[in-house]
């Protein structure tokens, strides 16, 4: 499966350029803040306002993907989702409180995207998915079955959100906020391939090992990919574009 990536953006605690990702992502081991959110004052405040901080990362990397270019379809990944409003909703539940309907209906996993088709005016097709911890991949997969159709760009999201504290000890892979979008289009300069096999599980989210090769330009000797394993299966990512 052949594909380019046109453009990317990231996003973490203290983590917003290129530069910024490289130099981190050289010592990784490095404690990044945790109660930060990035700025979304693109938006009108009443449509900031009805933002989690899941939406408020995802805005941030994939609207400048987006902006000022035809609509384009959309695929988010997440694994975990709005946990921050779930658990809302549960206490309220565990208290016989009234629940909030807008705090139900934004709690839901593919809230996120008619947030987004809302807010951009954008009824191109858009799908949400929650996998394990190859979500990246399966969001990939989803990406290129679009651009096979037709599609001539795809726009690839992938968020998580600190857990809560009550989640924390059961989430173990998602050391802190983040948030990636790639602008996927037609092209070769990029390879992934399945395989099966069981390898060494990554200290930090594979999402970073992307970032790692995407950023390779700011400093250091381009890479020429990375493999990720998952359960029984093998991810190759492979890119000639050096």
């Amino acid at each position: 499966m052949y594909f380019s990536i046109d453009q990317w953006r990231a996003w973490a605690p203290g983590l917003e350029s290129a530069g910024d990702w490289h130099a981190w992502l050289a010592t990784p081991a490095a404690p990044l803040p945790v109660a930060t959110l990035p700025s979304v004052n693109f938006l009108p405040a009443i449509q900031r306002r009805r933002l989690s901080g899941l939406g408020r990362m995802l805005m941030h990397v994939a609207w400048p993907l987006a902006e000022e270019r035809p609509n384009m379809p959309l695929v988010f990944v997440s694994r975990h989702g709005e946990t921050s409003r779930t658990l809302s909703v549960l206490q309220a539940l565990a208290v016989d409180e009234p629940l909030s309907p807008t705090q139900f209906s934004l709690s839901v996993h593919n809230a996120i995207i008619g947030q987004w088709s809302i807010l951009r005016a954008d009824n191109s097709e858009m799908t949400a998915l929650a996998g394990a911890e190859d979500g990246l991949e399966h969001g990939v997969l989803e990406a290129l079955s679009l651009l096979a159709e037709g599609a001539p760009e795809v726009l690839l999201v992938l968020v998580e959100e600190a857990p809560p504290a009550l989640y924390a000890p059961s989430i173990a892979d998602v050391p802190c906020s983040y948030a990636l979008a790639l602008r996927l289009v037609p092209g070769s300069d990029w390879r992934l391939q399945l395989g099966s096999a069981v390898g060494p599980s990554a200290q930090w989210p594979h999402a970073f090992s992307l970032l790692q090769t995407l950023t390779a330009g700011a400093g250091g000797a381009p890479l020429a990919g990375f493999t990720h394993f998952c359960q029984s299966r093998q991810w190759t990512w492979s890119c000639s574009k050096v």
